[in-house]
C-alpha cells in the first residue's frame, strides 16, 4: 500500500508558516520538560508524522518518558501519536518496543478513571495488529461489566470491530453481546450492541427483537433507528418476514423523534403497497413538514411525498390527503409552498377541488393584509396560478373564484394583477355565463388600477366583451372619469396658470408657533400653506400615465373607444344617439392627439401611437362593415385561437405525463429475477440504506449508456505523451459540488522515482481541496492518485499543472513533466428547465451579461440546427413544437436551462435559411445568450461555438 492510500482515521489542521523542530529539542523537551512542554513537543512530534517525517529514535523516548504519565491531555495525545506511528519493521514484523506500550494499555484497561478506559477502548477499535490485541482480550472484555455506561458502549465497539478483523481473538463475540444487550439498561450501549449484531450476526440480533417486539416504542430513538435498519435488511432479504415485523414500524411511526418517523415511513413504503400503509406513511411525512422548522426538512420530506405521487395506485391515496397537505402553507418560505401548491395541484380532483378553492381563497385574502414579508407577493402571484389552472380544469369553480381574484386588479404588485389579469381573460372568452359578472366586477375596480399594464389589459377586456347598451355606457362614464375634464390641454394649462379652482381656494388658517430643531420658537405664516401643492396623484389614473409619456395606453384606449362605438352604433337605433356617442369618442381621442404633440407630458407621443389613434378615428368617421368585422370579430378569433392552442399543448404535456407513470406490462415482457439484475439497475429491489450511503459518499452508480466501458473512456484525458518519463492520464469523475480527479501515473523509466508529485492549479471558478501526497515508484511500476476539485459557480474552468520528482541516486536537481491542460465541461452543471413566457421576458430585461454567437454551421436545415444546439447545450425550448414547425425560410426560438447552482441561462435563436444561395446552403443567424453572470454567458457561447458544426458521420 502506498503511502497516500494509508488508512488515517486523524486530521490536524497545521500552520504552514511555522517552522519543524528538530528532533534533539523535542527529545530534550520529552526527556526533562515539564507536563506544559511535553504536551507541547508531543503535538509536534504527531504533527511531524503525520506530514510523512519519519522519527524513529524518539520512540524509546516517550516510551520511557511520556508513556508513565498520568495526565489525561497526554494520554489522549499519546493515543493519537500510537494510531499514526509505524508499528512494524520494513520487513513487516512487530517492533520489539510495542510489547512495552501493549502492558501500558492494560493497566490503562483496568485504570479507575472512565474516561481513560473509554478513550482507550476508542482507540482499540482503530488497531489493526492482532499480536497487540490478543493480550489485552481480557481486559477488554471485563469492561463489558464497568459501572459506567461510557466504558460499556466503547467496550461492546472494540470488540465488534475485533471480531470483524479477527475473529480467532473472540469467536464468541455474538453470544458474548447478546447475553450483555438482554441484560443492559442504558440506550446507547444497547443500540451499539444491537448494531454488532445486525452485522454479525443476524440471527439473534432477531431473537433478541422477538422478544421485546412490543417494547420498542419504548426504547430510545438511537436504538429505534437501527431496529428500522434491521427490519428493512431482513424483509428485503426475505420478504416472507413481512407480516412478522410490519406492525413494529407501524408503532414506530408513532415515536417521539422525527428521524424515526422519517426512517420508519420510508421503509413502510418499501416494504407494502397496501393503502392502509401508504396513508399512513403519507400522513406522517406531512406531520413531520409541519412540526419541523428546518426549511431543508421541510423540502426533503416533501420530496418523498412527490415520489410517493409518481406511483400510480398511491395517488388515488394521497388524493384523500390533499387537504392535510395545505396545511403545509402555513410555512413561511416561498419554496415550500411552491413545491407544497404544485403537488396539491397535481393531486386534485372533483371530489376535493371544492375544498382546495376554498383554502386557496382564503389563502389569497391572508396575503392581502400581509406586507412585511419580501415573498408575499411572489406567494400570491403562485396562489392566483394556482387558482387559475384549478378553475381551466373544473369549470365549476370559476365563478367561486373570480370575484375574489378580481380585487387584485387594483394591487400595486404588477406581476400578481398580470397573472390575475389573464386569468380573467382566458374565463371571459370560455365561460360566456360568467361575462356578465366578470364586466360587473371589472367596472367596479378599474378606477382603482394602480399600474399602466394592467389599466391597458382591462381596456382591452371591456372594449371586447362589453355587448349590452349599459354596459357600454358604464364603460364610457369610467373612462371619461379616469381621464378628468376634456379638453385636457386647456385643462392642464388653466392649472398651470394658477386659475384658482373650487378646491384650491386660499384658506387663512390660525398662525401656529413651531419649535425649531435648536429650541427656538419661530411662527410659520397662515398664507404660505393655503395653496395645496398639485400632487401627481391628485390626477385621475388615465390622465397620470398620459402625463407621464405612456401613450401606449391611449392607443389601446382608442381602439376600446371604437370596438364599443361600433358595438353602440349596431345596438342603438336612434340616429343622434349613435352620433352623439361616436363624436364624444372621437372627442376623446382628439385630445389626447392634442395633449400628445403638446409640450405638457414627460414624453411626446411616438409616431406608432399617433398612427393608431388616427387610424381609429378614420374607422369611426367611415364606419364601413368590414372595418366592423375586424375590429369586433377577427380580435376574439385570435384570442380563441390562441387560448386552444394552449389547451391542447396543456393536455399534450399531461397525456405524456401519465403515460410515462402508467406502468405497462407485455405478457412478453421479460421476467426481472433479483439475484440476476446488474449492479447499475436501480429498482425498489435495492438496499435503500446501501444506496444512500453511496449516495453521500458521491459513489452514485448512475445508469451508463449502452456500453459503459465506452461512456468512461470518454471522460479520460491524457496529461503527457508517450515519450515522457512519467506517463499520466486523467479519469474527471463530475459529482454535484466537486470534481474528482482520479490520475494515473507510470514511471517509464528503469529508475526509481523519489517524492513523485502531482502538483496541481486552477483557472477559473475552481478551488484545489487538499495537495496530493508525494508517492515513490519502483521502475516501470504505476500508481493512482486522487484529487479533489471544489467547484464554486458554472463556468469553464481548467485545471492545470506538473509532476516533479527526485531520481533515486541522481545529483541533480528536481525533474519536471507539464501535463497537458484539464477543461472542465459547463454541460456537467446545466440542466434544461422551464420557465413562463413573462418570467423569461423579465429575466432577459434583468440580466446584464449578453453573450451574441453568430452562426456557422454545416447544417442546413432550420430545425435539425436547432434539435443539435438542444442536445449540445442541454437547454429547453420554450417556444411551442407548433410554432416552429411548417418552414417560412426563418425560424426564432426561446431556450432556457439551470444550472446546479441556481443560476439561469437564456437564449434567443434567430436563424434563417438563405434561399437565394441554393438548397445546399447552410443556415445562418445569430444566438443570443443573457445569463447573470459573465462566466455563465462566456462559458455557453464557447460551449455552443464549438458544437456548432455538424461531425461528419
Amino acid at each position: 500500500m502506498t503511502a497516500a492510500e494509508n488508512v488515517c482515521y486523524t486530521l490536524i489542521n497545521v500552520p504552514s508558516d511555522s517552522e519543524p523542530p528538530s528532533e534533539i529539542s523535542l527529545k530534550a523537551d520529552l526527556e526533562k520538560g515539564e507536563i506544559k512542554a511535553k504536551t507541547e513537543a508531543l503535538k509536534k512530534v504527531i504533527i511531524m508524522i503525520l506530514n510523512g517525517e519519519k522519527l524513529p529514535g524518539l520512540l524509546m523516548t516517550i516510551i520511557r518518558f511520556v508513556l508513565p504519565l498520568q495526565d489525561h491531555t497526554i494520554k489522549k495525545l499519546l493515543l493519537v501519536f500510537w494510531e499514526i506511528v509505524p508499528k512494524t519493521t520494513p520487513d513487516g514484523k512487530l517492533l520489539q518496543e510495542m510489547i512495552l506500550v501493549c502492558d501500558a494499555y492494560r493497566k490503562d484497561l483496568q485504570h479507575p478513571n472512565e474516561f481513560i478506559r473509554g478513550s482507550t477502548l476508542r482507540f482499540l477499535c482503530k488497531l489493526k495488529e492482532a499480536e497487540l490485541l490478543e493480550p489485552l482480550m481480557p481486559a477488554i472484555r471485563a469492561c463489558l461489566e464497568h459501572r459506567h455506561s461510557y466504558v460499556r458502549r466503547n467496550a461492546v465497539l472494540a470488540i465488534y470491530t475485533i471480531y470483524r478483523n479477527f475473529e480467532n481473538l473472540i469467536p464468541d463475540a455474538p453470544e458474548l453481546i447478546h447475553d450483555f444487550l438482554v441484560n443492559e439498561k442504558d440506550a446507547s450501549c444497547k443500540r451499539n450492541a444491537f448494531m454488532m449484531l445486525i452485522h454479525a450476526d443476524q440471527d439473534r440480533a432477531l431473537d433478541y427483537l422477538s422478544t421485546c417486539i412490543d417494547q420498542v416504542h419504548t426504547f430510545g430513538d438511537i436504538l429505534q433507528l437501527v431496529i428500522v435498519e434491521l427490519i428493512y435488511k431482513v424483509c428485503h432479504a426475505n420478504p416472507s418476514e413481512r407480516a412478522r415485523f410490519i406492525r413494529c414500524i407501524y408503532n414506530l411511526l408513532q415515536s417521539s423523534s422525527p428521524a424515526v418517523k422519517y426512517e420508519a415511513a420510508g421503509t413502510l413504503v418499501t416494504l407494502s403497497s397496501a393503502p392502509t400503509a401508504i396513508k399512513a406513511a403519507a400522513q406522517c411525512y406531512i406531520d413531520l413538514i409541519i412540526k419541523e422548522s428546518d426549511n431543508n426538512v421541510k423540502l426533503i420530506v416533501l420530496d418523498r411525498l412527490i415520489e410517493l405521487k409518481e406511483h400510480p395506485t398511491h395517488e388515488r391515496v394521497l388524493q384523500d390527503l390533499v387537504m392535510d397537505i395545505l396545511r403545509v402553507l402555513a410555512t413561511p418560505d416561498l419554496e415550500v409552498r411552491k413545491k407544497t401548491l404544485q403537488l396539491a395541484l397535481d393531486l386534485v380532483s372533483s371530489r376535493n377541488v371544492e375544498e382546495l378553492v376554498i383554502v386557496l381563497k382564503k389563502e389569497v385574502i391572508k396575503t392581502n393584509n400581509v406586507t412585511e414579508h419580501e415573498d408575499t407577493d411572489k406567494y400570491r402571484q403562485l396562489l392566483v396560478r394556482t387558482l387559475h389552472s384549478c378553475s381551466v380544469r373544473f369549470p365549476d369553480m370559476a365563478a367561486n373564484v373570480i370575484p375574489v381574484l378580481m380585487e387584485f386588479l387594483s394591487d400595486s404588485n404588477e406581476a400578481a394583477a398580470a397573472d390575475v389579469l389573464e386569468f380573467v381573460r382566458e374565463a371571459i372568452q370560455r365561460f360566456d355565463n360568467l361575462r356578465p359578472l366578470i364586466i360587473e366586477k371589472m367596472l367596479e375596480v378599474f378606477h382603482a388600477i394602480k399600474t399602466v399594464k394592467i389599466y391597458r389589459g382591462a381596456l382591452w377586456i371591456l372594449g371586447e366583451y362589453c355587448s349590452t347598451k349599459e354596459d357600454i355606457q358604464s364603460v364610457m362614464t369610467e373612462v371619461r372619469r379616469s381621464l378628468g375634464e376634456i379638453p385636457i390641454v386647456e385643462n392642464e394649462i388653466k392649472k398651470e396658470t394658477g386659475e384658482v379652482k373650487a378646491e384650491e381656494e386660499v384658506s387663512v388658517a390660525p398662525t401656529q408657533k413651531l419649535v425649531t430643531e435648536m429650541g427656538t420658537y419661530v411662527t410659520q405664516s397662515a398664507l404660505s400653506s393655503s395653496r395645496p401643492s398639485k400632487k401627481e396623484e391628485d390626477r385621475p389614473p388615465l390622465r397620470g400615465f398620459l402625463m407621464d409619456g405612456d401613450f401606449y395606453v391611449a392607443a389601446s384606449l382608442a381602439t376600446t373607444l371604437t370596438k364599443v362605438a361600433l358595438r353602440y352604433v349596431a345596438i342603438v337605433q336612434d340616429k343622434k344617439k349613435q352620433n352623439s356617442f361616436v363624436a364624444e369618442s372621437m372627442l376623446i381621442m382628439a385630445t389626447v392627439l392634442h395633449l400628445g404633440k403638446s409640450s405638457l407630458p414627460k414624453k411626446p407621443i411616438t409616431d406608432d401611437d399617433v398612427d393608431r389613434i388616427s387610424l381609429c378615428l378614420k374607422v369611426l368617421s367611415e364606419c364601413s362593415p368590414l372595418m366592423n368585422d375586424i375590429f369586433n370579430k377577427e380580435c376574439r378569433k385570435s384570442l380563441s385561437h390562441m387560448l386552444t392552442v394552449k389547451l391542447e399543448e396543456e393536455k399534450l404535456s399531461q397525456k405524456k405525463e401519465s403515460e410515462k407513470r402508467n406502468v405497462t406490462v407485455q405478457a412478453d415482457d421479460p421476467i426481472s429475477f433479483m439475484q440476476l439484475t446488474a449492479k447499475n439497475e436501480t429498482t425498489s429491489k435495492e438496499d435503500q440504506f446501501q444506496l444512500s450511503l453511496l449516495a453521500a459518499m458521491g459513489n452514485t452508480q448512475r445508469k451508463e449508456a449502452a456500453d459503459p466501458l465506452a461512456s468512461k473512456l470518454n471522460k479520460v484525458t491524457q496529461l503527457t505523451g508517450f515519450s515522457d518519463p512519467v506517463y499520466a492520464e486523467a479519469y474527471v469523475h463530475v459529482n454535484q459540488y466537486d470534481i474528482v480527479l482520479d490520475v494515473l501515473v507510470v514511471n517509464q523509466t528503469s529508475d526509481t522515482l523519489q517524492n513523485c508529485t502531482l502538483e496541481l492549479a486552477t483557472l477559473g471558478d475552481l478551488k484545489l481541496v487538499e495537495k496530493p501526497s508525494p508517492l515513490t515508484l519502483a521502475p516501470h511500476d504505476f500508481a493512482n492518485i486522487k484529487a479533489n476539485v471544489k467547484v464554486a459557480s458554472t463556468e469553464n474552468g481548467i485545471i492545470f499543472g506538473n509532476i516533479v520528482y527526485d531520481v533515486s541516486g541522481a545529483a541533480s536537481d528536481r525533474n519536471c513533466v507539464v501535463l497537458s491542460d484539464i477543461h472542465i465541461d459547463i454541460m456537467d452543471y446545466i440542466q434544461p428547465a422551464s420557465c413562463t413566457d413573462a418570467e423569461f421576458r423579465q429575466m432577459w430585461a434583468e440580466f446584464e451579461w449578453e453573450n451574441k454567437v453568430t452562426v456557422n454551421t454545416n447544417i442546413t436545415e432550420l430545425n435539425e440546427y436547432l434539435l443539435h444546439i438542444l442536445s449540445s447545450t442541454n437547454m429547453k425550448c420554450l417556444t411551442p413544437e407548433k410554432a416552429l414547425s411548417g418552414f417560412c425560410g426563418f425560424m426564432a426560438a426561446n431556450l432556457y436551462a439551470r444550472s446546479i447552482f441556481g443560476e439561469d441561462a437564456l437564449a434567443n435563436v434567430s436563424i434563417e435559411k438563405p434561399i437565394h444561395l441554393g438548397p445546399d446552403a447552410p443556415v445562418s443567424g445569430h444566438i443570443r445568450i443573457r445569463a447573470k453572470s459573465q462566466g455563465m454567458a462566456l462559458s455557453l457561447g464557447d460551449k455552443i461555438n464549438l458544437s456548432q458544426k455538424k461531425s461528419a458521420a
